[in-house]
């Protein structure tokens, strides 16, 4: 096996509970559990390990590769604040970011004025237009690999905060306040995860 074969990580197959059965299986909850938070531990740990531009960069593009409905089977299901959780929050931002960036971009840029401070935290370049929104989007995803995880996951809620305000601010009925609520919420448990990572509980 060559190095880049051990780097490159494989696209796994995930059968829901009714493919399962039509395969002759049976769905375990238990071991979706553990296959939850032994990939994204797993991912974490090999990607700070390799300390490979490439190998970030992949992991970075990890939705791209093989699909949000794949990163969904692993994540979605489990708690906010264990790592899987973490993982699929974040994914889900940088997928939102990366396929609406002038949506996002307007709605950060409306919330600066009301929670400068989270702005400053979340380091986004100054005017927060598409291109420096998808850019911070891509720098927080790689903390996750690179660097320190509880400030990527810092950052990643102050970002949750102030598009949460400007969603509040610009948008209109009860559609965008419960949006800007659901951002919040998820800035509120990345900001846990975060102190979680520190205390070495994050898993």
């Amino acid at each position: 096996m060559t190095n880049d074969e051990r780097r490159t990580p494989r696209r796994p197959v995930f059968f829901s509970p009714a493919a399962l059965e039509a395969h002759g299986g049976s769905y375990d909850p238990t071991e979706a559990l553990h296959a939850a938070h032994g990939t994204a531990a797993v991912l974490v740990h090999a990607g700070r390990a390799a300390a490979d531009p490439e190998l970030t960069h992949r992991l970075v593009e990890l939705v791209e590769e093989v699909g949000l409905s794949t990163v969904a089977e692993l994540w979605s299901e489990r708690p906010a604040r264990t790592l899987p959780g973490a993982l699929w929050r974040l994914y889900v931002l940088h997928e939102w970011v990366r396929r609406v960036p002038e949506e996002a971009s307007r709605e950060y840029a409306a919330g600066v004025r009301f929670t400068a401070p989270n702005h400053v935290v979340a380091g986004a370049a100054e005017p927060p237009g598409p291109d420096e929104v998808r850019r911070l989007s891509d720098e927080i995803l790689r903390g996750v690999f690179v660097g320190d995880l509880a400030v990527a996951l810092e950052r990643a809620a102050a970002f949750c905060r102030v598009v949460s305000a400007g969603r509040a601010d610009i948008g209109e009925g009860e559609k965008a306040a419960q949006g800007a609520a659901s951002v919040l919420a998820m800035a509120d448990d990345l900001a846990a995860c975060a102190r979680l990572w520190r205390s070495g509980t994050l898993v």
